[in-house]
Protein backbone atom coordinates (compact mmCIF):
# COMPACT_ATOMS: atom_id res chain seq x y z
CA UNK A 1 0.00 0.00 0.00
CA UNK A 2 1.50 3.49 -0.70
CA UNK A 3 2.73 5.23 2.36
CA UNK A 4 1.70 8.36 1.32
CA UNK A 5 -1.97 6.95 1.46
CA UNK A 6 -1.88 5.37 4.94
CA UNK A 7 -0.19 8.88 6.13
CA UNK A 8 -3.48 10.25 4.48
CA UNK A 9 -5.94 8.40 6.11
CA UNK A 10 -4.12 8.57 9.67
CA UNK A 11 -4.20 12.39 9.17
CA UNK A 12 -8.15 12.26 8.54
CA UNK A 13 -8.47 10.26 11.78
CA UNK A 14 -6.20 12.73 13.89
CA UNK A 15 -3.41 10.71 14.62
CA UNK A 16 0.43 10.54 13.77
CA UNK A 17 2.30 7.24 12.82
CA UNK A 18 5.89 6.69 13.03
CA UNK A 19 8.64 5.53 10.39
CA UNK A 20 8.84 2.02 12.10
CA UNK A 21 4.91 1.52 11.98
CA UNK A 22 4.78 3.09 8.55
CA UNK A 23 6.99 0.33 7.12
CA UNK A 24 5.20 -2.19 8.85
CA UNK A 25 1.94 -1.70 7.49
CA UNK A 26 3.17 -0.59 3.77
CA UNK A 27 3.92 -3.67 2.32
CA UNK A 28 0.02 -4.74 2.98
CA UNK A 29 -1.27 -4.49 -0.69
CA UNK A 30 -5.14 -3.99 0.79
CA UNK A 31 -5.64 -0.53 1.40
CA UNK A 32 -9.06 -1.28 2.97
CA UNK A 33 -7.50 -3.98 5.83
CA UNK A 34 -4.73 -1.60 6.54
CA UNK A 35 -7.18 1.32 7.31
CA UNK A 36 -9.61 -1.51 9.23
CA UNK A 37 -6.77 -2.28 11.74
CA UNK A 38 -5.56 1.79 12.66
CA UNK A 39 -9.33 2.50 12.95
CA UNK A 40 -9.00 -0.55 15.58
CA UNK A 41 -6.30 0.19 16.98
CA UNK A 42 -6.67 4.19 17.50
CA UNK A 43 -10.50 3.61 19.04
CA UNK A 44 -8.99 0.54 21.50
CA UNK A 45 -5.63 2.38 22.68
CA UNK A 46 -6.97 5.57 22.95
CA UNK A 47 -3.40 7.04 21.52
CA UNK A 48 -3.07 9.61 19.02
CA UNK A 49 0.15 8.27 18.01
CA UNK A 50 0.87 4.64 16.39
CA UNK A 51 4.05 3.39 16.60
CA UNK A 52 5.96 0.17 15.66
CA UNK A 53 6.33 0.07 19.93
CA UNK A 54 3.11 -0.28 20.31
CA UNK A 55 2.63 -2.77 18.22
CA UNK A 56 5.73 -4.57 19.51
CA UNK A 57 4.65 -4.41 23.45
CA UNK A 58 1.30 -5.13 23.10
CA UNK A 59 1.45 -8.48 20.53
CA UNK A 60 -1.74 -9.72 23.18
CA UNK A 61 -4.30 -7.37 22.52
CA UNK A 62 -3.34 -6.32 18.76
CA UNK A 63 -3.95 -10.21 18.18
CA UNK A 64 -7.49 -9.75 20.10
CA UNK A 65 -7.99 -6.74 17.14
CA UNK A 66 -7.15 -8.87 14.38
CA UNK A 67 -9.49 -11.61 15.43
CA UNK A 68 -12.16 -9.20 15.44
CA UNK A 69 -11.66 -8.40 11.67
CA UNK A 70 -13.86 -10.34 8.90
CA UNK A 71 -11.87 -12.96 7.32
CA UNK A 72 -11.17 -12.01 4.24
CA UNK A 73 -9.06 -8.58 5.64
CA UNK A 74 -7.22 -11.29 8.15
CA UNK A 75 -5.93 -13.45 4.63
CA UNK A 76 -4.58 -10.06 3.86
CA UNK A 77 -2.82 -8.98 6.47
CA UNK A 78 -0.92 -12.12 6.40
CA UNK A 79 2.90 -10.74 5.93
CA UNK A 80 1.72 -8.55 8.79
CA UNK A 81 1.05 -10.60 11.08
CA UNK A 82 4.21 -13.38 10.37
CA UNK A 83 5.81 -10.02 11.15
CA UNK A 84 4.13 -9.29 14.32
CA UNK A 85 4.47 -12.86 15.28
CA UNK A 86 1.00 -13.14 15.82
CA UNK A 87 0.15 -15.90 13.09
CA UNK A 88 -0.14 -18.59 15.87
CA UNK A 89 -2.26 -16.98 17.72
CA UNK A 90 -4.78 -15.52 15.20
CA UNK A 91 -5.11 -18.52 12.62
CA UNK A 92 -8.48 -19.77 14.61
CA UNK A 93 -9.96 -17.10 12.74
CA UNK A 94 -10.26 -19.64 9.80
CA UNK A 95 -12.96 -21.44 12.21
CA UNK A 96 -14.37 -19.16 14.96
CA UNK A 97 -14.22 -15.84 13.77
CA UNK A 98 -15.42 -16.37 10.12
CA UNK A 99 -18.47 -18.70 11.97
CA UNK A 100 -19.01 -15.69 14.33
CA UNK A 101 -19.53 -13.54 11.11
CA UNK A 102 -21.89 -15.87 9.76
CA UNK A 103 -23.71 -16.33 12.47
CA UNK A 104 -24.54 -12.84 13.15
CA UNK A 105 -25.23 -12.11 9.58
CA UNK A 106 -27.60 -14.99 10.02
CA UNK A 107 -29.39 -13.45 13.05
CA UNK A 108 -29.67 -9.90 11.06
CA UNK A 109 -31.24 -11.96 8.39
CA UNK A 110 -33.92 -13.37 10.48
CA UNK A 111 -31.91 -16.06 11.92
CA UNK A 112 -31.51 -18.14 8.50
CA UNK A 113 -29.10 -17.69 5.20
CA UNK A 114 -29.29 -19.67 1.66
CA UNK A 115 -26.65 -21.68 2.17
CA UNK A 116 -27.83 -22.89 6.17
CA UNK A 117 -30.89 -21.71 8.56
CA UNK A 118 -29.27 -22.49 11.59
CA UNK A 119 -27.31 -19.81 14.13
CA UNK A 120 -25.14 -19.35 16.79
CA UNK A 121 -24.09 -16.03 19.11
CA UNK A 122 -21.54 -16.97 21.04
CA UNK A 123 -22.80 -14.27 24.19
CA UNK A 124 -19.34 -14.40 26.73
CA UNK A 125 -15.94 -13.33 26.74
CA UNK A 126 -12.96 -14.60 28.55
CA UNK A 127 -10.97 -11.55 28.95
CA UNK A 128 -6.82 -11.75 30.19
CA UNK A 129 -5.93 -11.15 33.62
CA UNK A 130 -2.89 -9.10 32.69
CA UNK A 131 -1.23 -8.62 36.47
CA UNK A 132 0.18 -11.09 39.07
CA UNK A 133 -2.85 -11.93 41.36
CA UNK A 134 -2.23 -10.71 44.67
CA UNK A 135 -4.77 -10.62 48.15
CA UNK A 136 -6.41 -7.49 46.40
CA UNK A 137 -7.89 -9.40 43.69
CA UNK A 138 -9.55 -11.74 45.57
CA UNK A 139 -11.41 -8.99 47.59
CA UNK A 140 -12.27 -6.92 44.52
CA UNK A 141 -13.37 -9.84 43.21
CA UNK A 142 -15.61 -11.37 46.31
CA UNK A 143 -17.19 -7.63 45.92
CA UNK A 144 -18.06 -7.64 42.69
CA UNK A 145 -19.62 -11.47 43.65
CA UNK A 146 -21.75 -9.59 46.49
CA UNK A 147 -22.70 -6.98 44.39
CA UNK A 148 -24.27 -8.50 41.76
CA UNK A 149 -25.77 -11.04 43.73
CA UNK A 150 -27.17 -8.41 46.24
CA UNK A 151 -28.43 -7.24 42.56
CA UNK A 152 -30.71 -9.96 42.26
CA UNK A 153 -31.79 -10.59 46.27
CA UNK A 154 -32.70 -6.75 46.19
CA UNK A 155 -36.07 -7.87 43.66
CA UNK A 156 -36.94 -10.76 45.94
CA UNK A 157 -40.49 -9.31 47.34
CA UNK A 158 -39.75 -11.94 50.95
CA UNK A 159 -37.18 -9.45 51.69
CA UNK A 160 -39.08 -6.61 53.47
CA UNK A 161 -37.18 -3.42 55.25
CA UNK A 162 -34.16 -4.17 53.48
CA UNK A 163 -31.18 -2.56 55.43
CA UNK A 164 -27.90 -3.15 55.90
CA UNK A 165 -26.01 -5.16 58.72
CA UNK A 166 -24.78 -1.82 60.49
CA UNK A 167 -28.39 -0.41 60.87
CA UNK A 168 -29.78 -3.12 62.49
CA UNK A 169 -31.70 -2.41 65.20
CA UNK A 170 -33.74 -4.86 67.90
CA UNK A 171 -36.56 -2.50 67.96
CA UNK A 172 -38.06 -3.35 63.82
CA UNK A 173 -38.23 -6.50 62.09
CA UNK A 174 -35.87 -6.42 59.19
CA UNK A 175 -33.94 -8.30 56.14
CA UNK A 176 -30.29 -8.21 55.65
CA UNK A 177 -28.44 -9.87 52.38
CA UNK A 178 -25.19 -10.93 53.11
CA UNK A 179 -21.95 -13.29 52.44
CA UNK A 180 -21.47 -16.55 54.60
CA UNK A 181 -18.42 -17.12 55.81
CA UNK A 182 -18.60 -19.06 58.83
CA UNK A 183 -20.75 -22.20 59.91
CA UNK A 184 -21.46 -23.86 62.99
CA UNK A 185 -24.05 -26.42 64.59
CA UNK A 186 -24.63 -24.90 68.43
CA UNK A 187 -24.46 -27.49 71.55
CA UNK A 188 -28.41 -26.91 71.05
CA UNK A 189 -28.34 -28.43 67.31
CA UNK A 190 -29.45 -24.70 65.70
CA UNK A 191 -27.14 -23.32 63.11
CA UNK A 192 -25.44 -20.69 63.53
CA UNK A 193 -23.98 -18.49 60.40
CA UNK A 194 -21.46 -15.87 60.34
CA UNK A 195 -22.38 -13.09 57.75
CA UNK A 196 -20.83 -9.91 56.28
CA UNK A 197 -22.23 -7.39 53.49
CA UNK A 198 -20.05 -4.05 52.96
CA UNK A 199 -20.96 -1.88 56.37
CA UNK A 200 -20.41 -5.17 58.70
CA UNK A 201 -20.52 -8.47 60.23
CA UNK A 202 -23.18 -10.20 62.28
CA UNK A 203 -24.30 -13.91 63.31
CA UNK A 204 -27.50 -15.38 62.11
CA UNK A 205 -29.47 -18.00 64.15
CA UNK A 206 -31.30 -20.59 62.29
CA UNK A 207 -33.71 -22.46 65.33
CA UNK A 208 -34.07 -26.23 65.02
CA UNK A 209 -37.66 -25.77 65.92
CA UNK A 210 -38.28 -24.56 62.24
CA UNK A 211 -37.82 -27.79 60.40
CA UNK A 212 -37.91 -26.30 56.77
CA UNK A 213 -35.71 -23.61 57.67
CA UNK A 214 -33.69 -25.64 58.89
CA UNK A 215 -33.34 -27.69 56.39
CA UNK A 216 -32.64 -25.26 53.85
CA UNK A 217 -30.28 -23.80 55.94
CA UNK A 218 -28.42 -27.21 56.42
CA UNK A 219 -27.54 -26.92 53.18
CA UNK A 220 -25.82 -23.40 53.11
CA UNK A 221 -22.07 -23.38 51.29
CA UNK A 222 -19.28 -21.41 52.70
CA UNK A 223 -19.46 -17.62 50.44
CA UNK A 224 -22.93 -18.32 49.55
CA UNK A 225 -24.53 -14.58 48.81
CA UNK A 226 -27.90 -15.27 50.47
CA UNK A 227 -30.76 -12.71 52.27
CA UNK A 228 -32.69 -13.31 55.80
CA UNK A 229 -35.54 -11.96 57.19
CA UNK A 230 -36.25 -11.77 61.13
CA UNK A 231 -35.36 -9.56 63.64
CA UNK A 232 -31.94 -8.50 65.46
CA UNK A 233 -29.09 -6.31 65.69
CA UNK A 234 -25.46 -6.64 65.09
CA UNK A 235 -24.59 -9.30 68.18
CA UNK A 236 -26.88 -11.79 66.76
CA UNK A 237 -29.90 -11.87 64.22
CA UNK A 238 -32.77 -14.54 64.39
CA UNK A 239 -33.78 -15.94 61.05
CA UNK A 240 -37.50 -16.09 60.06
CA UNK A 241 -36.71 -16.72 56.77
CA UNK A 242 -33.82 -17.61 54.12
CA UNK A 243 -33.80 -16.07 50.88
CA UNK A 244 -31.26 -17.44 48.01
CA UNK A 245 -31.17 -15.94 45.18
CA UNK A 246 -32.34 -18.36 42.85
CA UNK A 247 -33.78 -18.87 39.01
CA UNK A 248 -36.63 -19.17 37.04
CA UNK A 249 -38.43 -18.23 33.61
CA UNK A 250 -41.76 -17.91 33.04
CA UNK A 251 -41.59 -18.84 29.11
CA UNK A 252 -41.10 -21.84 28.26
CA UNK A 253 -39.44 -21.06 24.32
CA UNK A 254 -40.18 -23.35 21.73
CA UNK A 255 -38.76 -22.97 18.15
CA UNK A 256 -40.80 -22.22 14.94
CA UNK A 257 -38.98 -24.35 13.21
CA UNK A 258 -38.36 -27.99 13.90
CA UNK A 259 -34.48 -28.55 14.42
CA UNK A 260 -32.10 -30.61 16.85
CA UNK A 261 -29.13 -29.80 19.34
CA UNK A 262 -27.31 -32.57 20.79
CA UNK A 263 -25.58 -32.59 23.86
CA UNK A 264 -22.45 -34.83 24.62
CA UNK A 265 -18.91 -34.39 26.42
CA UNK A 266 -16.28 -36.53 28.36
CA UNK A 267 -14.90 -37.68 25.66
CA UNK A 268 -11.46 -38.32 26.55
CA UNK A 269 -9.63 -39.15 23.16
CA UNK A 270 -6.64 -40.74 23.90
CA UNK A 271 -7.24 -42.72 27.02
CA UNK A 272 -6.90 -46.58 26.87
CA UNK A 273 -10.77 -47.26 27.97
CA UNK A 274 -12.51 -44.60 24.85
CA UNK A 275 -15.30 -45.97 23.31
CA UNK A 276 -14.30 -45.31 19.70
CA UNK A 277 -16.90 -48.12 18.22
CA UNK A 278 -19.50 -45.97 19.81
CA UNK A 279 -18.18 -43.30 18.39
CA UNK A 280 -17.74 -44.24 15.15
CA UNK A 281 -21.38 -45.61 15.48
CA UNK A 282 -22.89 -41.97 16.81
CA UNK A 283 -20.63 -40.32 13.67
CA UNK A 284 -22.52 -43.02 11.29
CA UNK A 285 -25.98 -42.17 12.98
CA UNK A 286 -25.31 -38.13 12.04
CA UNK A 287 -24.46 -39.03 8.86
CA UNK A 288 -27.67 -40.39 7.87
CA UNK A 289 -26.09 -44.24 7.40
CA UNK A 290 -28.28 -45.53 10.52
CA UNK A 291 -32.10 -46.76 9.17
CA UNK A 292 -34.94 -45.25 10.25
CA UNK A 293 -33.70 -42.16 11.58
CA UNK A 294 -35.39 -39.65 9.57
CA UNK A 295 -34.95 -36.86 12.24
CA UNK A 296 -31.35 -36.90 11.50
CA UNK A 297 -31.20 -33.75 9.02
CA UNK A 298 -32.75 -31.86 11.03
CA UNK A 299 -29.96 -31.81 13.55
CA UNK A 300 -28.27 -28.31 13.28
CA UNK A 301 -26.40 -28.10 16.59
CA UNK A 302 -23.88 -30.52 18.43
CA UNK A 303 -22.53 -29.31 22.13
CA UNK A 304 -19.09 -30.63 23.47
CA UNK A 305 -18.90 -29.75 27.13
CA UNK A 306 -15.49 -30.50 27.83
CA UNK A 307 -13.32 -33.40 28.62
CA UNK A 308 -12.89 -33.51 24.61
CA UNK A 309 -9.23 -35.04 25.16
CA UNK A 310 -8.16 -37.22 28.43
CA UNK A 311 -5.03 -34.68 28.51
CA UNK A 312 -1.22 -35.92 30.02
CA UNK A 313 -0.37 -35.45 33.07
CA UNK A 314 -3.60 -34.51 34.80
CA UNK A 315 -3.51 -36.60 37.88
CA UNK A 316 -0.42 -39.09 39.07
CA UNK A 317 0.38 -41.69 37.08
CA UNK A 318 -2.07 -41.08 34.54
CA UNK A 319 0.43 -41.35 31.72
CA UNK A 320 -0.23 -45.52 32.03
CA UNK A 321 -3.81 -45.29 30.92
CA UNK A 322 -3.37 -43.25 27.86
CA UNK A 323 -3.31 -44.81 24.22
CA UNK A 324 -1.88 -41.56 22.83
CA UNK A 325 0.20 -39.48 25.57
CA UNK A 326 0.55 -36.54 23.32
CA UNK A 327 -2.09 -33.68 23.85
CA UNK A 328 -1.85 -32.49 20.31
CA UNK A 329 -2.17 -35.78 18.82
CA UNK A 330 -5.33 -36.34 21.08
CA UNK A 331 -6.42 -33.02 19.32
CA UNK A 332 -5.49 -34.28 16.33
CA UNK A 333 -7.16 -37.95 16.81
CA UNK A 334 -10.59 -36.67 17.93
CA UNK A 335 -10.32 -33.85 14.92
CA UNK A 336 -10.32 -36.52 12.61
CA UNK A 337 -13.04 -37.92 13.83
CA UNK A 338 -15.31 -34.80 14.29
CA UNK A 339 -14.24 -34.38 10.50
CA UNK A 340 -16.32 -36.59 9.40
CA UNK A 341 -19.52 -34.98 10.72
CA UNK A 342 -21.69 -33.33 7.75
CA UNK A 343 -20.68 -29.89 7.39
CA UNK A 344 -24.06 -28.53 8.28
CA UNK A 345 -23.92 -29.24 11.83
CA UNK A 346 -22.47 -26.21 14.29
CA UNK A 347 -20.02 -27.80 16.72
CA UNK A 348 -19.99 -25.82 19.91
CA UNK A 349 -16.87 -26.75 21.71
CA UNK A 350 -15.65 -25.45 25.26
CA UNK A 351 -13.19 -26.78 27.66
CA UNK A 352 -12.77 -29.04 30.78
CA UNK A 353 -10.20 -29.90 33.38
CA UNK A 354 -8.08 -32.69 30.78
CA UNK A 355 -8.02 -30.19 28.19
CA UNK A 356 -5.10 -28.69 28.38
CA UNK A 357 -6.06 -25.47 29.69
CA UNK A 358 -6.09 -23.82 33.18
CA UNK A 359 -8.02 -25.11 35.79
CA UNK A 360 -8.61 -21.69 37.69
CA UNK A 361 -12.04 -20.65 36.28
CA UNK A 362 -13.18 -18.99 33.99
CA UNK A 363 -11.28 -21.07 31.59
CA UNK A 364 -10.50 -19.68 28.14
CA UNK A 365 -10.97 -21.18 24.71
CA UNK A 366 -8.49 -24.59 24.02
CA UNK A 367 -5.56 -23.64 23.37
CA UNK A 368 -4.07 -23.45 20.00
CA UNK A 369 -1.22 -24.76 20.33
CA UNK A 370 -2.50 -28.16 20.53
CA UNK A 371 -6.08 -27.93 19.72
CA UNK A 372 -4.96 -26.42 16.31
CA UNK A 373 -6.76 -29.42 14.55
CA UNK A 374 -10.33 -28.05 15.66
CA UNK A 375 -10.10 -24.62 14.40
CA UNK A 376 -9.06 -25.63 11.04
CA UNK A 377 -12.64 -26.79 11.16
CA UNK A 378 -14.94 -24.56 9.60
CA UNK A 379 -18.28 -25.43 11.46
CA UNK A 380 -16.54 -25.55 15.06
CA UNK A 381 -17.16 -22.92 17.27
CA UNK A 382 -15.26 -22.20 20.48
CA UNK A 383 -16.15 -20.92 23.78
CA UNK A 384 -14.48 -20.40 27.06
CA UNK A 385 -16.19 -22.79 30.31
CA UNK A 386 -18.36 -21.34 31.61
CA UNK A 387 -20.40 -20.54 28.39
CA UNK A 388 -23.64 -18.84 27.28
CA UNK A 389 -24.46 -18.87 23.84
CA UNK A 390 -27.54 -18.66 21.85
CA UNK A 391 -29.09 -20.66 19.05
CA UNK A 392 -31.81 -20.99 16.65
CA UNK A 393 -32.75 -17.68 16.61
CA UNK A 394 -35.19 -16.76 13.42
CA UNK A 395 -36.98 -13.81 12.51
CA UNK A 396 -39.51 -13.38 15.20
CA UNK A 397 -38.08 -15.98 17.53
CA UNK A 398 -35.40 -14.43 19.66
CA UNK A 399 -33.39 -18.42 19.72
CA UNK A 400 -32.85 -20.20 22.77
CA UNK A 401 -30.24 -19.17 25.85
CA UNK A 402 -27.99 -22.08 26.88
CA UNK A 403 -25.23 -21.87 29.74
CA UNK A 404 -22.71 -24.63 29.85
CA UNK A 405 -20.53 -25.02 32.57
CA UNK A 406 -18.17 -28.48 32.53
CA UNK A 407 -18.91 -28.99 36.72
CA UNK A 408 -15.49 -28.69 37.91
CA UNK A 409 -16.98 -27.63 40.91
CA UNK A 410 -19.64 -30.51 41.50
CA UNK A 411 -17.93 -32.94 43.50
CA UNK A 412 -17.11 -30.58 46.42
CA UNK A 413 -20.81 -30.18 46.75
CA UNK A 414 -21.26 -33.90 46.02
CA UNK A 415 -19.43 -34.52 49.25
CA UNK A 416 -20.70 -31.86 51.66
CA UNK A 417 -23.88 -30.55 50.59
CA UNK A 418 -26.22 -33.37 53.36
CA UNK A 419 -28.73 -33.72 50.66
CA UNK A 420 -26.22 -34.98 48.25
CA UNK A 421 -24.19 -37.23 50.63
CA UNK A 422 -26.30 -40.24 49.39
CA UNK A 423 -25.84 -40.17 45.29
CA UNK A 424 -22.91 -37.81 45.08
CA UNK A 425 -22.28 -37.41 41.66
CA UNK A 426 -24.92 -39.90 40.13
CA UNK A 427 -27.98 -37.28 40.69
CA UNK A 428 -25.64 -34.29 38.70
CA UNK A 429 -29.20 -32.86 38.12
CA UNK A 430 -29.67 -31.98 41.81
CA UNK A 431 -26.25 -30.56 41.78
CA UNK A 432 -27.27 -28.55 38.53
CA UNK A 433 -30.01 -27.18 40.88
CA UNK A 434 -28.46 -26.45 43.53
CA UNK A 435 -26.07 -24.11 41.29
CA UNK A 436 -29.19 -22.54 39.77
CA UNK A 437 -30.56 -21.43 43.30
CA UNK A 438 -27.35 -19.76 43.93
CA UNK A 439 -27.06 -18.32 40.64
CA UNK A 440 -23.26 -18.88 40.79
CA UNK A 441 -21.38 -22.30 39.04
CA UNK A 442 -19.16 -22.68 42.21
CA UNK A 443 -20.50 -20.47 45.17
CA UNK A 444 -17.89 -21.64 47.71
CA UNK A 445 -14.41 -20.67 46.90
CA UNK A 446 -12.65 -24.12 47.83
CA UNK A 447 -14.82 -25.70 44.97
CA UNK A 448 -13.01 -24.73 42.14
CA UNK A 449 -9.98 -22.33 41.52
CA UNK A 450 -10.52 -18.95 40.45
CA UNK A 451 -9.23 -16.26 38.05
CA UNK A 452 -9.80 -13.26 40.13
CA UNK A 453 -11.15 -10.54 38.03
CA UNK A 454 -12.99 -7.68 39.40
CA UNK A 455 -16.08 -8.99 38.01
CA UNK A 456 -17.29 -12.73 38.90
CA UNK A 457 -17.77 -14.20 35.75
CA UNK A 458 -19.01 -17.31 37.27
CA UNK A 459 -21.74 -15.53 38.93
CA UNK A 460 -25.30 -16.34 36.61
CA UNK A 461 -26.24 -13.18 36.07
CA UNK A 462 -28.98 -14.15 33.38
CA UNK A 463 -31.06 -17.11 33.64
CA UNK A 464 -30.47 -19.51 30.82
CA UNK A 465 -33.61 -21.41 28.79
CA UNK A 466 -31.54 -24.75 28.93
CA UNK A 467 -28.27 -25.48 31.58
CA UNK A 468 -25.54 -28.03 30.16
CA UNK A 469 -23.23 -30.08 32.39
CA UNK A 470 -20.85 -32.21 32.22
CA UNK A 471 -17.62 -34.00 34.67
CA UNK A 472 -20.02 -36.21 36.46
CA UNK A 473 -20.19 -38.86 33.75
CA UNK A 474 -23.71 -39.17 34.71
CA UNK A 475 -26.66 -38.68 31.67
CA UNK A 476 -29.26 -36.88 33.49
CA UNK A 477 -32.49 -34.73 31.79
CA UNK A 478 -34.62 -32.49 34.22
CA UNK A 479 -35.74 -29.60 34.73
CA UNK A 480 -35.93 -26.63 37.71
CA UNK A 481 -38.87 -23.75 37.30
CA UNK A 482 -38.82 -23.96 33.32
CA UNK A 483 -34.85 -24.06 33.09
CA UNK A 484 -34.14 -27.10 31.44
CA UNK A 485 -31.13 -29.17 33.16
CA UNK A 486 -28.95 -31.75 30.86
CA UNK A 487 -25.96 -33.87 32.26
CA UNK A 488 -23.86 -35.67 29.71
CA UNK A 489 -22.48 -39.47 29.68
CA UNK A 490 -19.33 -40.51 29.02
CA UNK A 491 -17.42 -42.02 26.27
CA UNK A 492 -15.05 -43.45 28.52
CA UNK A 493 -15.40 -46.51 30.37
CA UNK A 494 -15.81 -47.23 33.85
CA UNK A 495 -12.22 -46.18 35.87
CA UNK A 496 -10.45 -47.59 38.54
CA UNK A 497 -11.00 -43.59 40.37
CA UNK A 498 -14.61 -43.91 39.73
CA UNK A 499 -14.85 -47.58 40.92
CA UNK A 500 -13.60 -46.37 44.16
CA UNK A 501 -15.63 -43.52 44.86
CA UNK A 502 -19.04 -45.23 43.94
CA UNK A 503 -19.89 -43.44 40.49
CA UNK A 504 -21.71 -45.49 38.01
CA UNK A 505 -21.12 -43.74 34.80
CA UNK A 506 -23.56 -43.50 31.42
CA UNK A 507 -21.64 -44.62 28.35
CA UNK A 508 -22.56 -43.05 25.47
CA UNK A 509 -25.92 -41.68 25.74
CA UNK A 510 -26.47 -38.79 23.98
CA UNK A 511 -29.79 -36.34 24.78
CA UNK A 512 -31.32 -34.77 21.94
CA UNK A 513 -33.34 -32.11 22.13
CA UNK A 514 -36.12 -31.44 19.62
CA UNK A 515 -36.56 -27.06 19.62
CA UNK A 516 -39.61 -27.18 17.88
CA UNK A 517 -41.76 -29.25 20.49
CA UNK A 518 -39.30 -29.17 23.61
CA UNK A 519 -39.39 -33.07 23.19
CA UNK A 520 -35.89 -34.89 24.57
CA UNK A 521 -35.09 -38.25 23.01
CA UNK A 522 -31.95 -40.28 24.68
CA UNK A 523 -29.93 -41.70 22.02
CA UNK A 524 -28.14 -44.59 23.50
CA UNK A 525 -24.69 -46.12 21.02
CA UNK A 526 -23.30 -48.12 23.93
Amino acid sequence: MDPKEILKYCIEKGVLIDSGALNLLKETGDSESVKLIIEKIRSHSQKKIITETLFEQNREEISKLFLELPNKNQKSLHSLKIKLGLEIEISRVSSFDSQREKSQEQILEGGKSEEDNSSVRVLSTVPVFKKKIDVGDFVKNLRGRFNDLKNILQERQELENLISINKLSKSQRSSIIGIVYNKRVTKNQNILLEVEDLTGTTRVLINQNKPELYQLAEEISLDSVLGFSGFGDREIFFANNLVLPDAAIFNKKQSPVEEYALFLGDIHYGSKLFLGESFDKFIDYLNGKIPNTPEVDKIKYLFLVGDIVSGVGVYPSQQKGLNIDDIEAQFEGIANLLKKIRKDIKIIISPGNHDGVRLLEPQPFLDERYAWPLYNMENVIMTGNPAQINIGAKEDFSGFDISTYHGFSYPYYANNIPAFLEKGLNAPEKIMEYVLKNRHFAPTYSSAQFVPFEEDMLVMKNVPDIFVSGHSHKCAVSSYNNVLLISVATWESKTDFQEKMGNEPDLCKVPMLNLKTRAIKILDFE
